[in-house]
């Protein structure tokens, strides 16, 4: 069982916690689906597959324009990871199988 599917999210961020919806598809070693949250919904492609690790990028532009670059390792029917918040830090992730 691979990271394709829907994981309910939530990411720790300085804005408080936020609860999300993350749809991920794999085609070999690559990534894309799309993550929807708060912010509303955004796609995503150009990710990367390694195993169970994850890679990808999502370009944000509410409340304001940043680059959030994720990285995630899939354990089963939970995932578990991190988001670069441009130069906020990082935030913690963590999701479980829709």
């Amino acid at each position: 069982m691979g990271a394709d599917g829907t994981w309910n999210t939530t990411i720790d961020s300085p804005m408080g916690s936020q609860d999300g919806t993350l749809e991920l598809k794999t085609d070999a070693e690559s990534l894309s689906g799309s993550i929807t949250g708060p912010q509303g919904s955004m796609e995503f492609s150009g990710g990367s597959v390694k195993g169970n690790e994850l890679a990808w990028n999502v370009e944000m532009t509410q409340p304001m324009p940043m680059n959030l670059e994720f990285t995630a390792t899939v354990d089963g029917d939970n995932l578990t990871g991190q988001v670069k918040l441009g130069s906020f830090g990082t935030a913690q992730l963590k999701g479980t199988r829709a």
